[in-house]
């Protein structure tokens, strides 16, 4: 007897399928890195509530964080890894192919 084939949704990275992780995902897959403040205000969340999923995603090796200085004050810059530009890809495809099976 075959293997029964997966149910697609079980198959879903609830790291990124999370919305506002997903948000920024998709937000830092189109450019290079932005600053903190920058997703903030472009996705209008709380410090808080920013660094809570950036954490998420870090520990998930799909983020990379940053912490510098600019002159004397604290800059933290995020940026998309490659583990997490693939897991993006991957929860595309998925999405795409449950679409697919519906039509």
């Amino acid at each position: 007897m075959a293997d029964p084939k997966p149910i697609l949704h079980n198959l879903i990275d609830e790291t990124i399928h999370q919305r506002t992780r997903l948000a920024i995902i998709v937000l830092l897959a189109g450019v290079e890195s932005l600053e903190f403040g920058e997703v903030k205000a472009q996705l209008q969340l709380t410090d808080g509530n920013l660094a809570t999923h950036l954490g998420a995603l870090e520990r998930a090796g799909y983020v990379r964080i940053r912490k510098t200085f600019k002159g004397k004050k604290p800059l933290t810059t995020v940026a998309i890894s490659d583990k997490g530009r693939k897991a993006l890809e991957r929860y595309v495809n998925l999405l795409q192919s449950v679409l697919d099976k519906r039509t």
